[in-house]
């Protein structure tokens, strides 16, 4: 068996489960499964679809009370900058749920980009296993308290905005040039495909992204872009 108590992470965020396997559920990568079938376990990837729901609403719910004079559009943009893999995994991090996760012993050594995805994946099958556990209400009260808080900085440095949109713009603007995307290399199995997308200036590699299609493996390189640039 493993070690983890969950009880601890429980107290750390303010959640007290009526189902501990659920809980436990929602840290467990397919590949822990390989290494621990005797284990009775589920891995995470059914409550990661449900989460994704559960948040989706919570969050467009969230946004169109907060700001009732904002379009369609923006609404859209907002809720994107909210429920992208990077503030998920940064705020998966801020809830040191990388100190939970259930993982095969080759995919504990994997960092940065693959790593932000994972926690982004298990923060999702987190809000799903509350859902089923205490309920929408339960949800969207967690995910207030622990996303909706970035919102303001969302606002204040502009990452609402479509990335490739403003790094095209600033290509232009300051180097004279158009940038240009090609996949590098595509990763897992059908039902779970992962792009790599490299966004180029002039033909030299600014920046990398990932996504689960090329659109969104697009709008990380051009995010990553923006950040590497300083712009």
């Amino acid at each position: 068996m493993n070690d983890k108590d969950f009880s601890e992470f429980e107290r750390s965020v303010g959640l007290v489960f009526r189902d501990e396997a659920l809980l436990r559920c929602a840290f467990t990568h397919r590949s822990y499964l390989n290494e621990h079938r005797s284990e009775k376990l589920e891995h995470n990837e059914r409550l990661e679809f449900l989460g994704d729901a559960v948040l989706e609403l919570a969050t467009t719910a969230f946004l169109y009370n907060k700001f009732p004079e904002k379009n369609e559009g923006d609404l859209t943009a907002l809720r994107s900058a909210l429920v992208n893999t990077n503030t998920l995994s940064e705020t998966a991090a801020s809830l040191k749920m990388n100190d939970y996760l259930l993982l095969s012993k080759g995919e504990a050594k994997d960092t940065g980009r693959a790593r932000a995805f994972l926690l982004a994946n298990t923060f999702e099958a987190l809000v799903g296993a509350v859902y089923l556990d205490q309920g929408f209400e339960a949800a969207d009260r967690f995910i207030s308290q622990v996303l909706f808080t970035k919102i303001e900085e969302i606002l204040e440095k502009k990452l609402w905005l479509d990335p490739k949109s403003h790094f095209q713009e600033k290509a232009q603007d300051k180097e004279g040039a158009t940038p240009t995307y090609a996949t590098i290399r595509e990763t897992g199995p059908d039902h779970d495909k992962r792009f790599v997308v490299g966004v180029y200036l002039k033909e030299v590699l600014v920046a990398e992204g990932e996504g689960k299609s090329k659109q969104e493996a697009e709008t990380d390189a051009a995010r990553n872009a923006l950040e590497s640039k300083a712009w």
